[in-house]
């Protein structure tokens, strides 16, 4: 894939940039190995600063950051607004706690001080997905930065512009130069990166075959990897749920970036006795949406980001119906407007059995499958290869217990949809990825966890 801005709205393409050549790419990891030799010996103190700095360039500037990300990957600029307003969250919420999550912890033994002390890796590369342009590095970024360790980037190549806007924005910061830098290669030059002993871990967020590409690479050089992969997440809804709420909740939980989310609702799993009335009332939500252009204010789903997206997401549909699935609404590109505009979709009576049921829908196209009773609709979650999130509804007690304890995921929530707090741990099981984001926990994937013992 070419490096370039292409407007998802319009199809024109806006700026192409330059991969850089190996020379390049040498003085960049020649420079971030020299920054953290120097960086590592900073003060939490300092760095708080620094990260809080961040911050306030973010809140500053959010309305163009925002409006960057629209133009280069087709969010609704007021989903890109609150995205660059998350990222302020992050780094504020590190800057404050990372001292404490990274303090040596006594233990005692039969020696006369034992402790564990946390200390930076190193170089740490991040390979970042477009879908979350902003939030998804700096909730890598926030963490691994107040950690001690030092960043490079490599963006996806279709969202050059917010790369370098986050390298601009953590040195204006006030980080010293070479602390984080954006590397605009090719997802082919990975291979490569992860071989050079400069570069002692790696983080992605991404689509399945890149988690394996780069899981096999670092393999090879036994460094460590946190992968956050793709979800199928189930949208369960039992008899005693708030049927309206739930339905409201279902919209936002689908259309989120325009259905382009890892752990946006994917499989919704109702009971039976429920089953009409919520199928009623999704049609109806659906139908209301208003499609268009992403920078207006008004705007619900704007356009997915590239044509290839558009193409497999209606190959997807295609093949679902072929398989005895029906379409209520949408099922087909919309032609008639410029750019890659994909409806809001919904699809019943699909067989849990066909390999289609199996597969993550990367858009706004939400699979309907009904179920007797909580046992089935358990089994139904479970029966998929991902395990990132999963959302339940339920008012019963004993259901939410049940659902809590035997749903596959890395994250369950109960009457509410599953979203990303940097308070909490984030990531999943089974092909969804492994390693946590986020909290003490993501913070703690990045250091070494040494344990000293004196007498």
């Amino acid at each position: 894939m070419a490096i370039a801005t292409i407007n998802p709205t319009t199809g024109e393409t806006l700026k192409t940039f330059e991969p850089l050549n190996d020379t390049e790419i040498v003085a960049k990891l020649d420079l971030a190995g020299k920054a953290f030799e120097g960086y590592r010996q900073t003060s939490f103190i300092e760095r708080s600063h620094w990260l809080e700095q961040a911050a306030t360039i973010l809140d500053q500037e959010k309305a163009d950051l925002g409006k960057l990300m629209t133009l280069e990957m087709g969010k609704p600029l007021k989903a890109a607004i609150a995205e660059v307003e998350k990222c302020a969250l992050v780094c504020r919420y590190y800057a404050e706690n990372a001292p404490s999550f990274l303090a040596d912890v006594t233990i005692k033994t039969d020696a006369s001080h034992s402790f564990v002390k946390y200390q930076p890796l190193g170089v740490i590369l991040a390979v970042m997905p477009w879908n979350f342009p902003f939030w998804q590095v700096f909730r890598f970024a926030a963490p691994a930065l107040m950690a001690g360790n030092v960043g490079l980037l490599k963006h996806a190549s279709n969202v050059p512009q917010c790369a370098l806007a986050i390298e601009d924005i953590i040195r204006r910061a006030g980080f010293p130069p070479g602390v984080f830098q954006t590397l605009l290669i090719g997802a082919s030059q990975v291979a490569n990166l992860m071989a050079d002993d400069r570069i002692k871990a790696a983080t992605l967020t991404g689509s399945e075959p890149a988690g394996i590409s780069l899981a096999v690479a670092s393999g090879k050089q036994i460094k460590k990897t946190v992968l956050e992969l793709g979800g199928s997440d189930p949208f369960i809804v039992l008899e005693s749920a708030d049927l309206e709420t739930a339905v409201s909740t279902a919209v936002t939980a689908r259309m989120l970036n325009n259905g382009q989310s890892c752990i946006a609702a994917k499989r919704f799993i109702i009971a039976e006795s429920v089953a009409d009335q919520f199928e009623k009332l999704l049609l109806e939500k659906f139908q209301a949406l208003k499609i268009g252009n992403p920078m207006a204010a008004d705007t619900d789903l704007g356009p997915l980001a590239t044509p290839d997206i558009l193409q497999e997401l209606d190959e997807q549909v295609k093949n679902a119906v072929k398989s005895g699935g029906k379409v209520l609404i949408g099922g087909h590109p919309l032609t008639e407007m410029s750019g890659n505009f994909y409806p809001p979709t919904i699809i019943i009576d699909i067989p849990v059995d066909t390999p289609i049921a199996q597969e993550e829908f990367f858009g706004p196209v939400a699979l309907l499958f009904r179920v007797p009773d909580i046992a089935a609709a358990i089994t139904l979650a479970n029966d998929s290869p991902f395990g990132l999130g999963a959302s339940a509804w339920t008012t019963n007690t004993e259901e939410q217990n049940r659902l809590i304890q035997e749903i596959e995921a890395g994250a369950v929530f109960i009457n509410s949809m599953v979203k990303s707090d940097p308070r909490l741990p984030f990531g999943g099981i089974k092909r969804s990825g492994y390693g946590r984001e986020l909290s003490i926990q993501g913070l703690h994937e990045f250091v070494n966890i040494k344990t000293v013992w004196v007498k």
